[in-house]
């Protein structure tokens, strides 16, 4: 693709209306080369690195022409998303744990151009005889650091030694590289160091809050109550933390949600959903979130428990000041308690419980089971609950589609009555069962 389309295509499709300084000078790479990309979390890197992928791709070729690996599958959702409105007339795939492998075969019965999958699924993929990478010739490694941290080395290694045609990498890591890996052609290998540009940490404050017990359950709530309405994440290091601060705040009548390796993929991606939608606009999670969320409007970050290195500390602040926002991080710490050398906090805060606007949630997820396998777009649900529903158009609000499932925010004050409403009726001239997440 020629770069005026791809930048014209993005202006069209996205928010996006001017590239920041990192995407002007990605999109100047050459279609040939090692590249190393050194960037923040929540700096516009995925977009990034999509421009010169792009370049680098034709019109289809009956082959795939790149690819992308990424450490988790929410990361890989995300990615697919950011290129598949952008790679038009281009068929694009995601490929993860979790999703049904006989869905993704079938996907491959049009050979995709380009892939973006987590290392196992995909070798998953080669190993069954399924994938043909000879011709590949772009691959971006997207969160390397991440990914050789999660243990995936050896996966990675194996599927890149089945991309023997490669002319373009791309690596991206949030801390400097100690080496390239032997497994990738190194001629010339260029850092493009955006990591100290314009960092989450220069539009942040970091606030200490003081609680007077071990147990920090009440400081938090406190906290919350004396926040200003928006979206924040509690960090906390184990799931069983993670659930008993979720039961307490939902215990107490917060619209909170849960998140960590122990829930299913669905009700993972589910409370990504209603986090960036408003229904729940609390998030308790482990590490597992502090990468892969695409959520620009979260307002805070919360570390209930220290980060256990200085690299979870920077992954999880980069949850909010994302992009050109600004946004505030509160640690909270009890007498005694060692506070890691890479902490260094702005200011000291003791809560109220009193905001003058304080954090609630507006917005309902409706949920509908069918989606694009059942030929279900976007412009259907609209119509839908327009027509169906009586809502306005300014009413409706994200939607996600899935292959067998579509979530819609709607306003939480007519949310049962349009359950009750919409039961009755088809979409499409089918029946979906539509009910409240």
């Amino acid at each position: 693709m020629k770069l005026h389309e791809i930048t014209d295509t993005i202006y069209r499709r996205t928010h996006v209306t001017e590239l920041n300084p990192m995407q002007k000078r990605m999109s100047e790479l050459p279609v040939r080369g090692t590249f190393t990309l050194l960037a923040p979390t929540g700096s516009g890197k995925t977009l990034a690195f999509a421009i010169p992928l792009l370049k680098s791709v034709t019109a289809s070729t009956g082959q795939v022409q790149a690819v992308v690996i990424a450490p988790s599958r929410e990361l890989v959702l995300q990615i697919a998303e950011v290129i598949r409105p952008l790679a038009m007339g281009l068929k694009t795939v995601a490929f993860y744990g979790g999703h049904a492998m006989q869905e993704e075969t079938a996907s491959l019965a049009v050979t995709p151009d380009i892939i973006v999958a987590t290392p196992g699924r995909l070798l998953d993929h080669i190993k069954r005889g399924q994938l043909d990478l000879s011709a590949t010739s772009t691959l971006v490694l997207d969160e390397y650091d991440k990914a050789l941290e999660l243990g995936f080395a050896d996966e990675m290694k194996r599927v890149c030694k089945r991309l023997t045609g490669l002319r373009l990498v791309i690596l991206t890591s949030a801390t400097p590289l100690v080496a390239l890996p032997d497994y990738l052609p190194a001629d010339k290998p260029e850092v493009i160091d955006f990591s100290a540009s314009d960092t989450p940490r220069r539009r942040m404050q970091v606030v200490r809050v003081e609680s007077p017990s071990r147990d920090k359950l009440n400081t938090l709530s406190d906290l919350l109550h004396s926040l200003p309405n928006g979206r924040v994440i509690v960090f906390a290091n184990h799931r069983e933390s993670v659930e008993r601060i979720y039961d307490a705040l939902k215990k107490e009548g917060l619209p909170v949600g849960i998140y960590h390796g122990g829930l299913d993929q669905n009700d993972r991606e589910n409370a990504l959903v209603q986090l960036a939608n408003g229904s729940t606009p609390i998030l308790v999670s482990t590490d597992l979130g502090a990468r892969g969320l695409d959520i620009p409007e979260l307002s805070a970050v919360i570390h209930y428990h220290m980060p256990v290195s200085p690299e979870a500390w920077t992954h999880r602040n980069g949850r909010t000041a994302r992009q050109d926002a600004k946004g505030d991080v509160y640690v909270i710490t009890t007498e005694g308690e060692d506070i890691p050398y890479y902490i260094t906090t702005d200011r000291d805060y003791a809560p109220t419980r009193r905001s003058a606007d304080p954090i609630r949630s507006d917005t309902a997820t409706l949920y509908f089971n069918v989606g694009k396998k059942e030929k279900i777009s976007k412009g259907d649900i609209v119509g839908f609950l327009i027509a169906k529903g009586g809502l306005s158009a300014d009413e409706i609000g994200t939607i996600t589609l899935r292959d067998h499932a579509a979530l819609v925010g709607i306003p939480r004050d007519k949310a049962k009555a349009l359950v009750n409403t919409l039961s009755r009726e088809r979409i499409k001239n089918t029946r979906a069962k539509i009910s409240l997440l």
